[in-house]
């Protein structure tokens, strides 16, 4: 989590990208280092090498990632920067290799010895797994033997790891361990995108560095929390993944459970990444396991939406025309804690939902009534903070004004913040600042074995239950609506209603 434009750029480092004609590299991590360029935090002296089975030359590399980013550019009426391109192109090396083949590894070794003495890298490496989930363990393992996770104190080998971390508690652990077998924890960095996001980062400086927040982000204060990642797109022709995963597996342990511990963390005795990452472990330990009537899954039907029509999940590509697979998942979750002890934090998210929206929602506990008697309680609202993640970065307070006039007429107001409007920011794909992190060895950011498998633990009981319960009416949600009816029983059985996906 460190402040990019106040930081000298990483040391010398060669970045290994396993996946390297992926659309992960094409999309996120090119133009992401594109972006670290553009503001001088790339690496003076680096390499990138690219690692895939194909049958490509460092040209043909070169050249397609180049041509994708420039249309990519484009797009938003840039062009691209041929001084902030050349330093990338120069350090980059294609190694055609199988991943689980020993000597693609022997390969990789040698090119990196080679690079090393070439552009004085210090012995530095990054290893970015940008590949399926089912290639993790091979990756680290075949590193581990080949000796190149070794690091002796005057140089670095640190591992990137994307999501899906496993599968289920069994299958973390059994990935924690592989990892843990050849790379120490510390050089281990277990990547989420949405930590990348400003606002998401900002949940600790609202709370840490305001005397006026802090005080307040209790029990004794908040009623609830309803933390929503909504999504109008759908599988996106990733059919034969989403139906081996959904959208619980995809989103909650992770994704979600993120934004919680951002949230509800106690505050660290500093701001080192083993601090901030210790207070995160300690609240996942604080969370109830779920039960079955702790969660409402939902499956899209066919829609609208933005007044395009689209099909039903079990219509798309490499879709079962049976499938159970839910494309949304609510959940109620509770934190045991001195804290958070009877606070609920309603969770959401799903595909094809009425529009793109991720915010973080905090409604305090309303006023007395006694000065209010004659006023309607449909004006007497409560108050809320509205941390806003995607898109539009912003946070808002909502709260009770008088509305001009001779009676005590109360309307909901709101003072709010944008980020686009407070600060120039450089154009961002949301990678730029986890993989400056890794570069300069900076954890916070990052889950510890434990985190994961704490995650996994809360949702085992579901995952379990489901396997023996199908969904009795899917689909139950029309594309272009806010999710099933069930989503809006959750919270109705507490007295409380979801704010409006917008």
């Amino acid at each position: 989590m460190t402040a990019i434009s106040h930081k000298q750029p990483p040391p010398p480092t060669a970045i290994v990208i396993f996946g390297a004609n992926g659309d992960l590299t094409r999309r996120l991590i090119v133009p992401a280092l594109y972006n670290l360029a553009r503001t001088g935090m790339l690496p003076p002296r680096f390499a990138l090498i690219g690692v895939d089975h194909n049958d490509k030359t460092t040209e043909d590399w070169q050249s397609n990632l180049k041509q994708f980013l420039a249309e990519t550019l484009a797009k938003n009426n840039e062009s691209l920067d041929e001084k902030l391109w050349q330093p990338i192109a120069r350090g980059m090396n294609f190694l055609k290799g199988d991943f689980e083949d020993d000597g693609a590894y022997s390969k990789l070794a040698d090119l990196l010895a080679e690079l090393d003495i070439k552009d004085d890298l210090g012995g530095n490496a990054l290893f970015y797994m940008a590949v399926a989930d089912r290639f993790f363990a091979p990756i680290a393992g075949k590193l581990g033997k080949a000796g190149l996770a070794r690091q002796d104190g005057r140089n670095f080998r640190r591992l990137i790891v994307e999501k899906p971390f496993g599968h289920d508690l069994a299958s973390a652990k059994a990935l924690n361990k592989c990892l843990l077998e050849y790379f120490a924890e510390e050089q281990i960095y277990r990547i989420d995108h949405f930590l990348g996001k400003e606002t998401v980062q900002n949940i600790m400086a609202l709370r840490f560095a305001n005397g006026l927040f802090e005080p307040i982000w209790n029990r004794d204060r908040i009623d609830h929390v309803q933390i929503t990642v909504a999504e109008s797109i759908g599988i996106e022709g990733r059919g034969n993944f989403y139906e081996k995963t959904g959208a619980l597996r995809d989103m909650l342990p992770n994704h979600l459970f993120q934004l919680v511990a951002m949230t509800a963390m106690e505050p660290p005795v500093s701001f080192e990444a083993e601090d901030i990452r210790a207070k995160k472990a300690e609240m996942f330990k604080a969370v109830h396991s779920l039960s079955l009537g702790d969660v409402v899954r939902g499956q899209y039907d066919a829609g609208s939406v933005a007044g395009q029509a689209v099909p039903a999940y079990r219509a798309e590509e490499n879709v079962a025309a049976d499938s159970n697979i839910e494309t949304f998942v609510a959940a109620r979750v509770l934190i045991d804690n001195w804290r958070w002890a009877g606070v609920p934090f309603y969770l959401r998210t799903g595909k094809r939902l009425a529009t793109r929206s991720t915010e973080i929602a905090i409604r305090f506990k309303r006023a007395p009534f006694a000065l209010f008697r004659e006023t309607p309680m449909d004006e007497l609202d409560a108050d809320w903070l509205i941390l806003r993640v995607q898109p539009d970065e912003s946070i808002r307070l909502r709260f009770n004004a008088k509305r001009p006039g001779p009676a005590m007429a109360l309307e909901s107001v709101a003072m709010e913040f944008k980020y686009k409007d407070w600060f120039k920011q450089a154009p961002a794909v949301g990678y730029e600042t986890l993989i400056y992190d890794c570069l300069i060895g900076d954890t916070t950011l990052f889950q510890r074995a434990d985190q994961v498998e704490a995650a996994w633990g809360v949702v085992e009981p579901v995952l379990l239950g489901w396997e023996s319960v199908a969904p009795r009416h899917f689909p139950n949600y029309s594309a272009g609506s806010e999710g099933p009816i069930a989503a809006n029983d959750l919270l109705a059985r507490d007295g409380r209603s979801w704010r409006a996906i917008k």
